[in-house]
């Protein structure tokens, strides 16, 4: 996994796993990888693991079951999608109305590139 500067390492996992509930690759009460596998697939520390663990169990997103491993919490699908546009709205939002507004580009020009994008 190739890692961005800007932001924290146990995010950019925590953005993985997201990533994946978002394209339904996992679903509610699925078991995910332990801190050790997880590290050992991405090359990081278990620290590391450990605290995107910690993160996600925090939002609610997964959860421990005791001697058997952590799981994704019920409607976390929903949970996802709605911590995720906000955000969108608050953090990535801005800065592209910022660079949008330098360049002139306007909401046609964005409902174009929209249409035409195919995300895989």
């Amino acid at each position: 996994m190739d890692f961005r500067k800007h932001q924290p390492i146990y995010i950019q996992i925590a953005d993985v796993i997201f990533e994946d509930i978002l394209q339904k690759k996992i679903k509610d009460g699925d078991r995910i990888p332990s801190v050790r596998d997880l590290a050992i697939q991405l090359q990081v520390n278990p620290n590391t693991v450990q605290r995107t663990f910690q993160w996600l169990q925090d939002e609610s997103i997964i959860e421990q079951k005791r001697g058997i491993g952590f799981f994704l919490c019920d409607t976390v699908y929903h949970k996802t999608l709605e911590l995720k546009k906000r955000e969108f709205i608050q953090e990535v939002l801005p800065e592209t109305i910022k660079q949008m507004k330098l360049l002139g580009i306007d909401l046609e020009d964005i409902k174009m590139a929209y249409l035409n994008y195919q995300l895989y």
